[in-house]
């Protein structure tokens, strides 16, 4: 089964350290390795570290930490090869790196495939740096090259929303998503959803700001149009993920912002939609799903 990889970009500053140990602290059990240049670099909280032998830090809960320094593709292979395996891996991309680069390496290695390519912005400095001279061009690059943006620091400005809306015309239409003081559901990061559709959404309610809905499927359907369909910017929706069963038995669907990928096979069943709760259309999304043989789970 192919390990599902997101790229965390962004520019110093904006973030990345603080959503990383949140997404550690939310593993839940999801065995995931983060990959990050040096180790300076990212300082992992104290009391989530077990051990540390070597370029890898043991973390509480199954995961791990690995330092690839200039083998990027050399660490993939490893933590593929690693007895468990991780469930996910998490690349955490320098502040002066380009993510999406980043992730078409992932072509190179048997085993992975891009789960997402997920920046950070800091609210109070995001629009003047991309206006500097020296930092401006890397900062949009990055931001044009995102599945999903998180805008960090909203708290220090007086209309977050404003930056919000200037974020989704510079990146070429990503999804864009406030992750107050760094907090924001694996789900949404990751994509990190049950085999089939998850027992509970409660790590969807940071402040009632997402809302999940799951989908049971009678019969069978295109997986492509499935995720096309679920791709289309006017549902709103953040994350999608599961499983459609086709004439030839399942395949995986993975959304994230208006990139979708379909892999055949895997083991699971229905299939999850995650948006924010003032902008996803929920009601579409339920007669689009409907279309295509999906109905809304009540449980």
């Amino acid at each position: 089964m192919s390990i599902p990889v997101t790229v965390i970009g962004g520019y110093l500053g904006a973030g990345k350290t603080t959503l990383i140990n949140q997404v550690l602290r939310q593993a839940e059990g999801l065995r995931i390795a983060v990959l990050v240049n040096e180790f300076g670099a990212l300082s992992i909280d104290e009391d989530l570290i077990e051990a540390q032998k070597g370029d890898v830090i043991s973390i509480s809960g199954g995961c791990v930490c690995c330092a690839f320094g200039d083998n990027l593709i050399g660490a993939i292979g490893d933590m593929v090869a690693m007895v468990p395996a991780p469930q996910h891996i998490v690349i955490e991309a320098s502040g002066v790196a380009i993510p999406q680069a980043i992730a078409a390496t992932l072509s190179l290695v048997a085993g992975v495939h891009l789960a997402g390519t997920v920046v950070l912005a800091d609210a109070e400095t995001v629009q003047r740096r991309a206006r500097d001279t020296y930092m401006g061009d890397t900062i949009l690059r990055q931001l044009t090259g995102a599945d999903l943006v998180l805008l960090t620091k909203g708290d220090l400005v007086a209309d977050a929303a404003r930056v919000a809306d200037w974020l989704r015309d510079v990146s070429d239409g990503a999804e864009v998503v406030q992750a107050a003081f760094g907090h924001c559901p694996n789900a949404v990061v990751l994509g990190a959803v049950a085999s089939g559709v998850p027992e509970r959404t409660a790590d969807l309610d940071h402040g009632a700001q997402y809302l999940g809905l799951s989908f049971e499927q009678s019969g069978t359907a295109d997986p492509q149009a499935v995720a096309a369909v679920l791709a289309d910017a006017a549902l709103g929706l953040v994350r999608a993920k599961g499983f459609v069963r086709t004439e030839d038995g399942l395949a995986e669907v993975q959304v994230v912002g208006r990139r979708w990928a379909v892999t055949l096979g895997g083991a699971g069943h229905g299939l999850v939609c995650i948006g924010l709760r003032d902008r996803i259309a929920a009601d579409v999304i339920e007669d689009r799903m409907l279309e295509h043989g999906f109905h809304l789970s009540r449980a």
